[in-house]
């Protein structure tokens, strides 16, 4: 809820910045950006993650099958 709020609050404050309308639009927008980003950074946070365990899985096994052939 405070990221909700925080952004409403920012995004009414951009908003009434421009002085052609009220901050109340910009505020709906800032509150429902704010609920977007609570879901879509953790997402871009898991995969980037997983990417990265899966290249160094892929490059650990590419070392170890050329240390294999090296040895033989």
């Amino acid at each position: 809820m405070g990221a909700t709020t925080i952004g409403a609050l920012i995004g009414g404050a951009i908003d009434s910045m421009s002085g052609d309308d009220s901050a109340a639009d910009g505020a709906v927008i800032g509150a429902v950006t704010a609920n977007v980003l609570k879901v879509a950074v953790p997402v871009a946070f898991t995969y980037a993650v997983g990417w990265l365990v899966l290249r160094g899985i892929t490059e650990g096994i590419d070392r170890l099958s050329e240390a294999a052939e090296d040895a033989l």
